[in-house]
């Protein structure tokens, strides 16, 4: 009798499992009148800089969509690099910055990544800085 329930049981188990479909949910349309970031760049190298130096570059973008940008976050991959941008919304056709500040006490290659989430037709973008940070010229002391 138990082997027969069991059987019973492992039939209707593979009944269900194999019932279920993975038909992908319909997508909504896109917006046609989404924002979208145009970035004059997506890298920037710093090329070789001097320790403690000043690692902030501008990245200018425009909203070449038709409604207004909101960034929902603007993240970097390490603590090392600091973005700041506007919280408020950019309309259509209007500019605006993301200045990016990489910690130049560290010596060594970097390659570093900012991803930018918002409500744009490609709602994450990501853009890069990357470069080398050389320790100070020993003649560069400033005591002149």
């Amino acid at each position: 009798m138990k082997k027969v329930l069991l059987f019973f049981v492992l039939i209707f188990s593979g009944t269900i499992i194999f019932a279920q479909t993975n038909s992908p949910l319909p997508k909504a349309p896109a917006n046609p009148n989404a924002p979208v970031i145009s970035f004059e760049e997506k890298l920037f190298n710093y090329g070789t800089i001097e320790q403690n130096s000043d690692g902030t570059h501008d990245f200018n973008y425009t909203n070449t969509g038709k409604e207004p940008l909101v960034f929902s976050n603007v993240r970097s991959s390490c603590g090392c690099t600091v973005p700041e941008w506007s919280k408020k919304p950019l309309l259509s056709k209007e500019q605006g910055t993301i200045r990016v500040k990489y910690d130049t006490k560290r010596i060594g290659r970097f390659n570093k990544t900012i991803s930018i989430y918002s409500n744009a037709k490609e709602p994450m973008m990501v853009i890069r800085i990357q470069g080398e940070v050389v320790p100070k010229s020993i003649g560069d002391s400033g005591d002149k």
